[in-house]
């Protein structure tokens, strides 16, 4: 679709201002993506915003952000940014569209029910206490840095849980962060300059092509072994049925899955619980708070599943700080001619939205930029007149996340058990700042790690 020639929908929507030839506004986006997408609300509930010469129409209201995603879902296929996540998630559930979606949600729903959550568990509580183990009093920790060797050893031991697994879990342990990294800008660049010899090229491609090299390997050595009977998510994939149809899953549609589960995972827990600490730290009334209720739900035992529903002050934290520090930008493209705000957009129209910039709007939530984690208690949403529409951490409609349950146990039971024997103080000299990937995670938040008890 090239700019000189645009559709009538496309004509109605106001452009962000700042984009420059050939490239459009994407180097607006690569020096200062969450600025510049909090910017965009500033010029109406739709705007347009060139990657390129490729035009976008970025949505900046929860209503509408609900017409997409709820109301007209089934309008919409995934966009560019997915189309761009093909190298690390093939065709998995993040990517798919139409029946194969369906489809293959049916068969992996299970594998996220409350009783497979339940039986994962025991892996995320006995990580979290050797994290917790591998501490000593005075030691510098940086704190984003372990928050996603856990996130990543949790998802590499509940996918792989024999030998069979072990180059896969090394493979995502050296790949992935090198992925996340890059992934972002990738999204954002024109496709065109994937051919330049850069090194976020270069690096993207190579891990990219390793990780998907391992896990294929893997696949095959367990298919082989003729061993699914294990609870682990690699042996769950290769047994899947679609109940339906009763198809299996192939060893490149589980690959994809896979990819798709890593992806969506290690990031997005890593960065949670990074904020989380961070924000405890400058809040030390609110720890207080958590460390009480720990005491008192918990004691000095492990966590488990049964704690998580009464750790209800640990899930205002986690609702507040994934608010603050949520998913930067999805997109979505149309499949048929669409009407938004009375704007009617072609099939092909590319359109976005940053969950990360709704749940910033000073329009839906009070002092939308502090810390605030009562502001989740029941009687406080119902003052400030908060709905289901305007607070949608793992999106919503057919496309929410699958794996939510899982990453809410797996912080709540990190964060109770880290705060039941540490006191993490930010170290003098650095303030975290917040870096756009797939989520806004922070580039260094470097903690020193003090007994909670002496």
């Amino acid at each position: 679709m090239s700019v000189g020639l645009q559709p009538v929908g496309l004509q109605s929507v106001p452009r962000a201002p700042g984009a420059v030839p050939l490239l459009g506004h994407a180097l607006k986006l690569w020096r200062d993506p969450l600025g510049f997408l909090k910017s965009l609300r500033e010029h109406g509930g739709l705007v347009r915003v060139d990657l390129g010469t490729m035009p976008m129409i970025v949505i900046t209201s929860a209503e509408l952000v609900h017409e997409v995603m709820v109301k007209q879902a089934r309008s919409f296929e995934k966009g560019r940014f997915f189309d761009r996540l093909r190298p690390l998630a093939g065709n998995g559930l993040a990517n798919s569209d139409g029946e194969v979606h369906r489809k293959h949600r049916r068969m992996l729903q299970p594998m996220f029910s409350k009783e497979r959550i339940a039986i994962y568990s025991d892996t995320m509580s006995r990580n979290a206490r050797a994290l917790a183990d591998s501490w000593t009093p005075g030691q510098e920790i940086e704190l984003e840095q372990a928050m996603a060797e856990y996130a990543i050893e949790t998802l590499a031991s509940t996918m792989f849980s024999t030998d069979i697994g072990l180059p896969a879990v090394e493979a995502v342990r050296k790949n992935l962060p090198v992925l996340l990294k890059n992934l972002l800008i990738r999204a954002a660049s024109p496709k065109a300059l994937d051919r330049l010899p850069i090194p976020a090229n270069r690096d993207f491609d190579a891990a990219a092509a390793n990780l998907r090299e391992v896990i294929n390997e893997v696949i095959v050595t367990a298919r082989r072994s003729g061993d699914t009977n294990r609870n682990d998510l690699l042996s769950l994939l290769l047994a899947a049925q679609d109940t339906e149809s009763g198809d299996g899953l192939s060893d490149t549609e589980v690959r994809d899955q896979l990819g798709t589960i890593l992806f969506a995972g290690a990031e997005t827990t890593a960065a949670t619980l990074a904020w989380t600490f961070h924000e405890l730290a400058a809040h030390p009334e609110v720890e207080k708070q958590l460390v009480a209720e720990i005491e008192e739900v918990v004691g000095d035992r492990p966590v488990t599943i049964e704690d998580i529903p009464r750790l209800e002050g640990i899930r205002r934290v986690l609702d507040e700080v994934i608010r603050l520090h949520g998913v930067t930008m999805l997109m979505r493209r149309t499949t048929e001619p669409v009407e938004l705000a009375g704007i009617t957009f072609p099939t092909g129209t590319e359109v976005a939205f940053s969950l990360y910039a709704i749940h910033r709007d000073p329009t839906l939530y009070a002092n939308a930029d502090s810390f605030d984690p009562d502001r989740w208690l029941p009687k406080r949403q119902e003052e400030a007149g908060l709905g289901r529409k305007d607070y949608i951490p793992f999106g919503a409609g057919n496309r929410k996340c699958i794996g939510d349950l899982f990453v809410w146990t797996e912080a709540t039971i990190a964060i109770a058990t880290v705060l039941a024997r540490w006191q993490l103080v930010p170290a003098p000299g650095h303030t975290p700042k917040e870096v756009a990937s797939a989520v806004a995670h922070a580039d260094r938040i470097p903690m020193t790690v003090r007994p909670r008890h002496t």
